[in-house]
């Protein structure tokens, strides 16, 4: 008895250990095919980098501010008499908008302008009996006086009634009329925005450290959604004298024509402003960039050997400092060399030391200064 289960136990430890070493092979082999194996390559696109000359030019978002723009409104409470305009259209100076009801300071004047008539008789019949000594010098100094008042009280009815006339204060575009005849005004309604709106003002903000390679007169662009492929010509035109406290930016102002009205007041605008030196820079597409928190990136063809030691096309990951945009593109101040063959597509794919395969037929838009398309 005890015979047979000695050899029944040392027939289960003799096929467990046969067991073990089987799964030893399998897996020692498994671990070998790992090792071997390689993921196949993936598809990408690639540019050769190659040096550029880039003006040099500070970027920043603007707002298109009129160089005069008001609300005309009444100066004096009354009711609306007329208007004289449509609402969009152009003014002159001095153009008259509306009139509002005069009526009561028409009759006001007139009898105004009869007791100034009368004052003035008097002034003439006193001024000749005061020469002949028949009255005293005091009676006439009185009747001067009162001559010079009524003419005054004449006066003041006749600025009312041209303050109820409402002129343009300066030329411009007319907005959307907001008074209608026989409406009741009271003092400072508004009527109608008025816009000064060539040349026109682009109001934008730099950082203080780009302050200094700014000056007044310098050249600036301008380009806004709303006039695809065509960039407006400025100039600055002022440079705040103060740092915002809270952004550390410093606001500047730009004039530009504006003879089509393209540019309206409370447009967002994009604005470059060039400072005259141009930089050498490497240009790639934006789409080649790996941007991350912990520092931007780029993958870099290269002649890469596998673990067993066969050659294979690969890429290396190389961090870089990026710099402006323009466009479709963006500037590589380091990291990069010229001939360095870079990914453009695909990057989000790629790890350090994955195999590729380039196929270039369809390339991403690199285009410094693209054109939206169906413009």
């Amino acid at each position: 008895m005890r015979k047979r289960l000695l050899v029944t136990l040392a027939a289960v430890v003799a096929f467990i250990v046969l067991i073990g070493m089987i799964k030893f092979v399998q897996i020692k082999g498994a671990i070998a095919k790992g090792k071997s194996f390689r993921p196949p390559p993936e598809a990408v696109t690639t540019v050769v980098a190659d040096r550029a000359q880039w003006p040099a030019t500070f970027q920043a978002i603007g707002s298109v501010s009129a160089v005069q723009g008001v609300t005309v409104s009444a100066d004096l409470p009354g009711m609306v008499q007329s208007i004289s305009f449509q609402s969009g259209t152009r003014v002159r100076q001095g153009q008259v908008l509306a009139r509002l009801d005069t009526r009561q300071e028409q009759a006001q004047l007139d009898a105004a302008e009869a007791q100034s008539h009368l004052a003035q008789l008097n002034l003439e019949r006193a001024t000749k009996l005061v020469g002949e000594g028949a009255i005293a010098r005091a009676d006439y100094d009185q009747t001067a006086a009162a001559a010079k008042q009524d003419e005054a009280s004449a006066n003041a009815i006749r600025a009312t009634i041209g303050r109820k006339t409402i002129r343009a204060p300066f030329s411009g575009v007319l907005g959307i009329r907001q008074a209608a005849r026989g409406q009741y005004l009271n003092a400072g309604d508004p009527i109608v925005p008025l816009q000064s709106l060539d040349p026109i003002y682009v109001d934008f903000s730099l950082p203080q450290q780009d302050v200094a390679a700014l000056e007044v007169g310098a050249p600036v662009e301008a380009s806004a959604d709303s006039m695809p492929g065509m960039r407006l010509t400025g100039k600055i035109n002022a440079i705040n004298s103060v740092v915002d406290p809270a952004t550390r930016n410093v606001q500047v102002q730009g004039s530009f024509a504006n003879p089509n009205l393209r540019l309206r007041p409370g447009m967002f605008v994009s604005v470059e402003v060039h400072v005259g030196t141009s930089a050498t820079v490497i240009a790639l597409p934006a789409s080649a960039i790996n941007y991350a928190p912990y520092g931007n990136s780029v993958f870099v063809v290269a002649t890469m050997k596998g673990p067993d030691g066969k050659p294979y096309r690969g890429v290396q990951q190389r961090f870089v400092k990026l710099g402006m945009s323009r466009g479709d593109q963006v500037a590589v101040l380091t990291g990069l060399a010229p001939g360095d063959e870079v990914v453009t597509s695909g990057v989000f794919k790629l790890r350090n030391g994955a195999a590729i395969v380039v196929n270039n037929q369809k390339q991403p838009s690199n285009n410094p200064a693209p054109r939206p398309e169906n413009s």
